[in-house]
């Protein structure tokens, strides 16, 4: 059955929230996945403890397909060969992961990872890509580089990638950490509400993120602008890193919730712009990340998102946003691809 695939990769995403590994096969220059896993990533200590596993798993379901290159994807910089994970109280170790596994492994930031992905989307098939319409109705045609990436999880992530010498070059960003910059009297109030609470300086990722939205909503509960009904008194008691999902499920009956999401959306939209002025994707910018892939509705809902994305104190940056591409990434495994696709070419 190896004979089906080019290669197989292991394949790793490695967040806040979630480890997924998965068994990727390459034929020709398509990438399947063969087999995939997901693990909590507070519920382990290492990355070896779900790696022993999944192995063990696939030894068991595909006996003859044999990996033969691994690459590891993790929410966090990576310098000499380790990650230094954002929001676990773990890291990641090339040498010790490929030493675990006897098999050539790369190791990359995970929205490196979700860069490399871009490049493999076909961004007219509806099934993996939905174009935003612009304000006016347009929808601009891509050129082919650079494009840039955003996407809220449990983090902010950010990436980019250029054509160079024929081949895709993924660049790793931290921009998910710049600083939070608010957009009208409200978000004022919530930026001042996070430095009150926090006593930190306030980064985009407290607000553009799941757990801005678990902020967002912390925020509105406490101004006493919302009558408080049972679904708020519930959701007020649940822990942090279940607030996101309960948020979004309830946003469409409660008005508090509705209301969180939207300004949610508006923070979202006004750091996408951010990253378009930066990179100047003219290839197009994506939206990528579990947040927006469960929640596209709300993304096109009232043409909010792309509205307060063209906002700009310059005409000509309006122009320039107008003529941005504007991509909901709809495939959720995107990083696994990206990571089978940088195991194949990064050696």
């Amino acid at each position: 059955m190896n004979s089906t695939f080019d290669t197989i990769v292991l394949a790793g995403d490695i967040g806040g929230t979630n480890v997924n590994l998965a068994l990727v096969g390459k034929n020709g220059e398509k990438f399947s996945i063969i087999h995939k896993r997901n693990y909590g990533s507070h519920k382990v200590k290492t990355i070896l403890e779900p790696l022993k596993d999944f192995l063990a798993e696939i030894g068991r379901s595909h006996e003859s397909l044999k990996p033969t290159l691994c690459c590891i994807s993790g929410a966090g910089p990576v310098k000499n060969g380790y990650c230094s994970m954002s929001n676990v109280p773990w890291g990641i170790d090339r040498a010790e992961v490929e030493s675990f596994l006897g098999l050539p492994t790369v190791l990359i930031n995970d929205f490196t990872a979700i860069s490399y992905g871009i490049c493999l989307l076909d961004i007219d098939d509806a099934a993996q890509i939905t174009k935003l319409p612009h304000s006016d109705g347009s929808i601009p045609s891509p050129l082919e580089s650079p494009k840039a990436v955003v996407g809220a999880g449990t983090g902010l992530g950010v990436g980019y990638l250029v054509k160079g010498g024929g081949k895709w070059i993924a660049c790793a960003s931290e921009g998910g950490h710049s600083d939070f910059a608010s957009v009208d009297a409200e978000s004022d109030a919530f930026n001042a509400w996070l430095r009150r609470r926090e006593d930190i300086h306030v980064g985009s990722e407290l607000a553009v993120s799941g757990q801005g939205i678990a902020n967002i909503f912390d925020f509105l509960a406490d101004s006493g602008s919302f009558k408080p009904t049972k679904e708020v008194e519930r959701i007020v008691a649940l822990a942090n890193d279940e607030k996101p999902a309960a948020v979004a499920a309830a946003s469409h009956a409660d008005p508090l919730c509705d209301h969180a999401m939207d300004l949610f959306v508006k923070l979202y939209a006004r750091f996408a712009a951010n990253a378009t002025t930066f990179f100047y994707p003219k290839g197009g910018i994506y939206l990528a990340g579990g947040i927006v892939t469960k929640n596209e509705d709300r993304f096109l809902k009232n043409g909010l998102f792309i509205r307060t994305y063209e906002e700009n104190y310059k005409e000509q940056i309006v122009d320039l946003l107008r003529g941005t591409p504007v991509y909901i990434v709809k495939d959720y495994s995107i990083s696994l691809y990206g990571a089978a696709y940088a195991a194949i070419n990064l050696r």
